[in-house]
């Protein structure tokens, strides 16, 4: 019997973690704010004490989930706690909910503990009350990916006001986290077994514009708080990094002799939105296209495998179909590889709501389905072209014979994937890098096979 089984628990939590891979961040510190503080973590409703709702509520269909998840751990608990971005909307989930025990917002890892204490005191323990409390942000703690690849969080917030997005009323203005103490915890993360690095952030471009790009020390070397600097001492560390969220500015020139060098990876996430000037200009989006489509191809000249991936709104209020069809010219021309689309939505208290001449709903789909079906296009004949190389990739996990790997171009949950067909024959592990011969693709995914030494 290990020191553990012996010392009181404080009780049993139920956790619900919804939304981006910046909420799954703030739940993975919650959690590990619970664990230090002695609850355990349980995966069912029956077990739990009282449950913890991570909620998201960026568009209407992100805010169902979260009404809906609340709704769900009410009716089969009836102890729940609510947190996350839907959570600055309290009157809204009061409404739905009104016998939650708590709401707090996206961030506010002090107000879910106070709930939790209130809901379910911990347990007193006279030898560790006497040890200071440790907090999640000294320690890398619970994940919620898989052991051999992390989200690295190097800001909350946004400066930006785009007028579709109401992420800046959630989640305030920009605050950079200091960078010796982004690659302390990337250090960790490496030591721990993580052998890829997701940098997210609601803008990286601008990452320690507030600090005024504060110089700091890690391992004896000058680093400013700074994406370019960020990405060099990260480069240090040996393993998979890889950036996304990157408002299109002139200093991600920077970082792309890194990837040329192979420090960074070739990938770049670049939310473009759109491709007509004046709809960007209505997004309040940068604008200038044409310079847009210089640069992606001047990258390219530098780093011929660089990565593209980006998402675009469909339907934006206004939109004719003089500009729908500038969008279409744009994915000829950027010849994106990887690209997400949407129909716009409107936001709660996004200002993009007061634009006059709405897009009817039926225009919206069709727009959709067209730009979706010349992406498709593009993709598949950029996967065809990778038939016959040999691509570097880590496997997430195996099925059958298969090994389900993904490539340099290719980020979790949203990208394609390899599949290695003689995965189990060649003994693959998760979490482990293999060198893959593609022998086929469709429009999202590569097929290859091991090479075996003769």
């Amino acid at each position: 019997m290990s020191l553990n089984d012996t010392l009181p628990r404080s009780g049993k939590i139920g956790f619900v973690s919804l939304g981006c891979p910046k909420a799954l961040v703030d739940s993975e510190r919650i959690l590990t704010q619970l664990r230090v503080e002695g609850y355990d973590i349980v995966p069912s409703y029956d077990d739990a004490d009282v449950v913890v709702v991570n909620t998201c509520g960026f568009i209407d269909s992100a805010v169902t989930e979260s009404l809906d998840a609340i709704g769900e751990a009410m009716a089969e608990n009836g102890k729940v706690i609510v947190t996350g971005c839907l959570g600055k909307r309290p009157e809204q989930i009061r409404e739905a909910h009104p016998d939650v025990l708590s709401i707090s917002g996206p961030q506010d890892y002090s107000s879910v503990m106070s709930a939790v204490y209130a809901a379910l005191p911990p347990k007193h323990d006279p030898f560790l009350d006497l040890v200071p409390r440790r907090q999640a942000d000294d320690d890398i703690g619970i994940k919620l990916t898989p052991k051999h690849y992390a989200y690295l969080k190097i800001s909350e917030g946004c400066n930006h006001r785009c007028s579709f997005c109401i992420i800046p009323s959630m989640r305030g203005d920009l605050v950079s986290r200091p960078v010796d103490q982004v690659l302390r915890e990337a250090e960790k993360l490496a030591m721990g077994g993580v052998k890829e690095l997701l940098v997210i952030s609601q803008d990286t471009s601008a990452y320690g514009v507030d600090l005024r790009y504060a110089e700091r020390e890690w391992h004896g070397k000058t680093y400013q708080t700074r994406m370019k600097s960020l990405c060099e001492g990260l480069s240090e560390l040996g393993i998979w990094t890889r950036l996304h969220y990157v408002y299109p500015y002139p200093h991600v020139d920077d970082i792309i002799p890194l990837m040329a060098d192979g420090k960074l990876l070739p990938y770049l996430d670049i939310p473009f939105q759109h491709a007509s000037p004046r709809i960007l200009k209505l997004m309040k989006r940068p604008g200038a296209v044409d310079k847009t489509l210089e640069r992606i191809q001047r990258w390219r000249s530098i780093c011929p495998e660089l990565t593209i991936r980006s998402t675009f709104i469909v339907g934006f209020p206004g939109e004719t179909e003089a500009e729908f069809e500038q969008l279409l010219d744009f994915l000829d021309e950027a010849q994106l590889d990887r690209v997400g689309a949407f129909e716009y939505s409107p936001v709660d208290g996004a200002t993009a709501n007061a634009l006059p001449d709405a897009v009817p709903e039926e225009v919206k789909q069709e727009r959709l389905a067209r730009f979706m079906e010349r992406q498709a296009y593009i993709s598949e004949a950029r996967l065809e072209a990778k038939v016959g190389t040999v691509q570097r990739c880590l496997v997430d996990a195996l099925d059958g014979e298969l090994a389900i790997a993904r490539s340099m171009a290719d980020a979790p949950e949203i990208d394609g994937l390899v599949q290695i067909q003689n995965g189990f024959e060649a003994g693959l592990k998760p979490g482990e890098f293999v060198d893959v011969h593609i022998m086929g693709s469709d429009e999202h995914d590569l097929y290859g096979e091991v090479e075996f030494d003769d």
